[in-house]
């Protein structure tokens, strides 16, 4: 071979592997694997390389710190590496056992013990030989992530680990599936003698329990991840923790001066705080006298001796109420008027959120059917959508503050002045009954999103409820009760695309039948050319031959 002749092949190189990859089927393992790989990288680097663009204090840092973040998520630990070899190693070892069993000979069975293994290994349905190669596969992936931090186990003691949060997010999309499976998405065969009418009937029945149980889910979520924002931040990840401080727009020293009535450093009744100036500061920014925020001070309890208080101190409009002046509480939005710091509120969330939810909302339509988005009433459907997200939101911010005004100001502080304001500021007063009104708002929202949205919060809501001391401890026990998560919700997911993609929902069902079965997968189809094409079937097992000659399906 002269040296042309190799110039030639290498310049035909990367069209004879073109040529390759698309004469593969869409889920084949390459295929699964070159998508697979594209997504989570573009999934890594993207939130780690955002603030070079945003950010002058990270573009200060130099060319060399964003070669060092790329390096670190191409290696083979990286998330993209690991992530691919949990999804697309399955489907190759799938792929491998069933060209193994198609060039198994089908004589005589042997009696050993490699013989009764073959015997057991072709008994087994098609799900669960997937459910088998996924798990060999996640457990590959979940050693590859934690391999990073294998060298040292005090890099395990005094954090949670890096992963938990992934882990519980795909923890939390297996139960969905399983749960979907076993009440909402029964299989076609139960359903396939039942006349139209009662099929309909049914399937609307689901589908409102089904929202139903998605609302409950969020409420409960909602009130325990904000319970833990106002008194244990160190329970939700750090990101959510500033995201949720920046919505509710909410000083920081009014926060500790909740933690601290919880913990008994602020007290009305005893006139203490600790630090002195957590809250007399507060007020002297805001432009009140710091006597407004002195404990020793202020009333303790509602009734006629409080007036007497508050006209020696100046504080007009909480005649009948102890406990910090609202304009204390309110901040910079607005003075003593609880319904004017409501609605005031509401309405700069449903700015913040229309920011949020227009990309969700377009970004779909944006990238698979453009066009759609000139259509008039495809435009208005599409705000209308969006006004309806940030209501909800609006909805959520509100009600907190209104709800909070109405226990320690509006209603049951003046119905009950006898009762301390260390019991309506602390833990099982006013941030309470906020934290459990606020999950309401989900109702705003329609029926199918309100299933994703509880899949969000829900992760969050379950590491909150974690023992602390316990994820931090560095313990074999945490270790394995998360790789043992990871690799089991994994492999149910990766089964339940191949085999059961309707009990998928929302990020899941997109992202994993786009990964599994390819942009030409039904579900891609319909969102690509907005027509009524049926979903992806399933290629049908080949027959399996037993011992006796028999066919199996």
């Amino acid at each position: 071979m002269d040296v042309q002749e190799i110039r030639q092949r290498l310049r035909d190189a990367p069209h004879d592997l073109g040529d390759f990859l698309h004469g593969l089927p869409d889920d084949h393992p390459i295929q699964i694997a070159l998508r697979t790989y594209s997504l989570a990288l573009s999934l890594a680097l993207g939130p780690a390389l955002l603030p070079f663009i945003t950010s002058r204090k990270a573009r200060a840092q130099g060319f060399g710190r964003v070669l060092q973040i790329v390096g670190r998520e191409l290696g083979v630990t990286a998330f993209a590496s690991a992530i691919t070899v949990g999804v697309a190693g399955g489907a190759a070892i799938r792929h491998f056992w069933d060209q193994w069993e198609d060039r198994t000979p089908q004589g005589g069975e042997s009696q050993d013990v490699v013989g009764k293994v073959r015997s057991w290994i072709s008994s087994l349905r098609d799900s669960h030989k997937t459910f088998l190669s996924n798990v060999i596969s996640s457990t590959l992936a979940v050693a590859l992530l934690h391999s990073r931090r294998k060298h040292a186990k005090s890099a395990w003691v005094g954090r949670p680990s890096p992963t938990l949060d992934l882990s519980l997010l795909l923890l939390v999309r297996a139960i969905d599936s399983l749960v979907q499976l076993a009440f909402f998405k029964p299989s076609e065969a139960s359903q396939r003698d039942l006349p139209q009418s009662v099929r309909e009937q049914r399937t609307a029945d689901r589908l409102k329990w089904s929202t139903r149980l998605d609302a409950i889910v969020f409420w409960a979520c909602s009130s325990r991840i904000m319970w833990c924002f106002f008194y244990e931040p160190e329970r939700l990840p750090r990101s959510y923790n500033k995201w949720i401080m920046t919505l509710a727009n909410i000083d920081p020293r009014l926060l500790e001066a909740l933690r601290a009535i919880r913990s008994g450093n602020f007290s009305y009744t005893r006139g203490i705080s600790n630090p002195p100036d957590l809250v007399t500061s507060l007020s002297r920014d805001l432009g009140y006298p710091a006597s407004w925020g002195n404990p020793a001070l202020l009333p303790a309890y509602g009734g006629p001796e409080a007036n007497e208080t508050w006209n020696a101190l100046g504080v007009s409009g909480r005649r009948g109420r102890g406990g910090l002046p609202c304009e204390i509480v309110h901040g910079d939005v607005t003075g003593g008027s609880c319904t004017a710091n409501a609605a005031i509120r509401g309405a700069q969330a449903f700015a913040e959120a229309v920011a949020i939810y227009l990309p969700v909302h377009v970004l779909p339509t944006l990238l698979t059917r453009p066009r759609k988005l000139l259509e008039v009433p495809r435009l208005i459907s599409t705000l209308l959508s969006v006004a309806r997200s940030a209501s909800f939101l609006s909805a959520f911010v509100s009600s907190i503050w209104f709800a909070v005004c109405c226990t320690r100001t509006l209603v049951l502080a003046r119905l009950f002045p006898g009762i301390s304001h260390d019991f309506w500021d602390g833990p099982f007063g006013c941030t309470f009954v906020g934290s459990l009104v606020c999950g309401a708002s989900i109702w705003i929202e329609r029926g199918a999103r309100r299933g994703e949205i509880a899949l969000y919060v829900l992760p969050r809501a379950i590491r909150a409820c974690l023992p602390g001391d316990w994820l931090k401890s560095g313990r074999a026990s945490v270790r394995w009760a998360e790789r043992l998560m990871f690799v089991l919700s994994l492999s149910t997911l990766l089964t339940a695309a191949i085999h059961r993609p309707d009990t998928l929902r929302g990020l899941s069902r997109w992202t994993l039948a786009f990964v599994m079965k390819g942009p030409n997968a039904g579900f891609w189809r319909r969102k690509r050319l907005g027509t009524s094409a049926p979903p992806t079937p399933r290629a049908p097992s080949p027959p399996k031959h037993t011992a006796s000659g028999s066919i199996k399906r």
